[in-house]
């Protein structure tokens, strides 16, 4: 009779045992999708703490995004930062120097501000490259999450967010999903409480996303990023393909009476071609809606927040008023959705604002205006 009874236990503990996964898994997605409403309209502050790997003074992190910049930030209406951060300087903080307190400073400044925070792991391609090709990059990412996530646990959990690797570059998607995983069950265990955001491989574009399936953590939210199509959003960049610093003056929407000409002033056979096909796909505000849509519906079928953390056209070639228009559709087929996003970014090429001669930032109204917020 005892033994009969001992076995009844055992077996309502299997019975029951995934039940109580499965509540406590619903628990930390409602977490998720509350914890998503401090993202909703988020601004990129790119070269503070990453993409500047010959400068990671005091004098630079102090002086290239200031207190000031991060008033301002939150008098537009931005309700989060996304800030990017190095993996090299980082792990070296970890070892000594002030890297980690002016990190420190940067991240409760902006939380003062009353805003939230994505601590971004930014990695420069060296980083990457390893984690792409080898287990002991791997081993690596996940010992510096360890100590990050380690080292923010503490902070505000509803406001502070661990963003797991920004475009990791890795073209396998089964690979990236096996190091995503890894690398959220390492944060999990020092860090309970904070939510997460994951991503696609590659370069997170919409695609990428859809390689994915969620990870078995729930307070995890989900991103991707829009520069689609590239031939108008980084015309005259002077990184990705060659032929985009020849652009300019690409009109967005495109139309046969401003393109024809211009596509046969294209000397390359093959760039004529792409840029051709730029204007032939019909790139308007209908197409970028159902292009988000597609990723709107997979975090609907897998029931996870899904936010846009990445947008914007590099200022330098593009027509104002096509940039603009690029910027105000993506933003309002992003809100249909209900998707939070992060312009790229806040004072550097792509910016909401412009430095002027003396370092200042200068708040461009018409890009405030084109994201729907009020200078």
């Amino acid at each position: 009779m005892r033994f009969r009874a001992c076995c009844l236990i055992l077996v309502s503990g299997l019975v029951f045992a995934p039940a109580i996964d499965a509540q406590n898994r619903e628990a930390d997605v409602k977490t998720a999708f509350a914890r998503a409403q401090h993202l909703r309209r988020g601004i990129n502050t790119s070269h503070w703490f990453s993409q500047n790997a010959s400068d990671y003074s005091a004098h630079h992190t102090d002086t290239e995004t200031t207190p000031q910049d991060i008033t301002t930030i939150a008098q537009l209406g931005f309700d989060n930062v996304r800030l990017s951060i190095d993996a090299t300087p980082l792990e070296q903080g970890f070892h000594g120097g002030d890297f980690l307190a002016r990190l420190d400073k940067a991240v409760d400044e902006i939380l003062a501000a009353g805003m939230a925070v994505q601590i971004d792991l930014h990695p420069e391609e060296a980083f990457k490259e390893q984690v792409r090709t080898s287990n002991n990059g791997v081993d690596r990412l996940v010992s510096l999450w360890r100590k990050l996530a380690s080292h923010y646990a503490d902070r505000d959990h509803e406001r502070v967010f661990f963003e797991i690797m920004n475009e990791p570059e890795v073209s396998d998607p089964y690979r990236w999903a096996g190091i995503q995983a890894r690398v959220a069950a390492a944060i999990r265990e020092v860090a309970p409480a904070n939510t997460m955001i994951a991503t696609g491989p590659n370069y997170s574009d919409i695609v990428d996303l859809l390689t994915q399936h969620p990870l078995p953590d729930g307070n995890v939210i989900y991103n991707f990023h829009f520069y689609d199509p590239h031939e108008f959003t980084h015309q005259g960049a002077s990184w990705g393909a060659p032929f985009w610093i020849y652009e300019h003056d690409i009109p967005y929407p495109p139309t046969e009476d401003s393109m024809a000409a211009r596509v046969k002033e294209v000397p390359d056979l093959a760039d004529r071609y792409k840029l051709e096909n730029y204007w032939l796909d019909h790139w308007d505000s209908h197409r970028i809606r159902l292009l988000i849509d597609e990723a709107a519906n997979w975090a609907k079928t897998n029931n996870v927040p899904l936010i846009c953390n990445e947008f914007g056209v590099y200022r330098e070639k593009a027509a104002p008023a096509s940039r603009l228009a690029w910027l105000q559709d993506v933003r309002t087929a992003l809100e249909a959705d209900g998707i939070g996003w992060a312009m790229w970014d806040y004072h550097e090429g792509f910016g909401v604002a412009v430095k002027d001669k003396e370092g200042r930032s200068v708040v461009d109204p018409a890009t405030v205006e084109a994201l729907g917020l009020k200078k």
